[in-house]
């Protein structure tokens, strides 16, 4: 069995530092700015992110060079699942925690934790699903 920390996790988390500021950034400013809902701004995050991470991931950090439409799906199928787990819960703790403050501290709150707990889901998903 591969080890789950290797020489694949300092890479990973060099495109997530470029993800986070390109995504992030799209998601607090459509968010905060432009007062897009919780889920478009979320997600928009990861569309922009996620064709970002596609390209970095396979060729940089998992030195991946076979072509198929099958790691697209399977790529995104793992973005898509990762990113309703991760924001799903972190919705739903920040609701149940949170619940005495305001709506928009409580979201963004929950869109930071969102964040971290993708991240770690990703991770696996892409190293020994999509990536593999």
């Amino acid at each position: 069995m591969a080890k789950l920390i290797d020489s694949t996790v300092p890479k990973f988390l060099l495109v997530g530092v470029i993800n986070t500021i390109v995504g992030a950034g799209t998601m607090f400013l459509l968010y905060n700015l432009v007062h897009c809902s919780y889920w478009f701004s979320s997600a928009a995050n990861y569309v922009v992110g996620g064709i970002v991470s596609f390209f970095l991931n396979k060729y940089f950090t998992f030195q991946n060079k076979v072509w198929s439409w099958g790691q697209v799906v399977k790529f995104t199928v793992n973005l898509l699942i990762c990113y309703l787990a991760g924001y799903g819960i972190a919705k739903e703790a920040a609701e149940l925690v949170l619940s005495g403050l305001d709506v928009v501290i409580r979201e963004n709150i929950a869109m930071l934790v969102g964040m971290c707990l993708y991240t770690v889901l990703n991770y696996f998903g892409q190293r020994f699903w999509a990536f593999r």
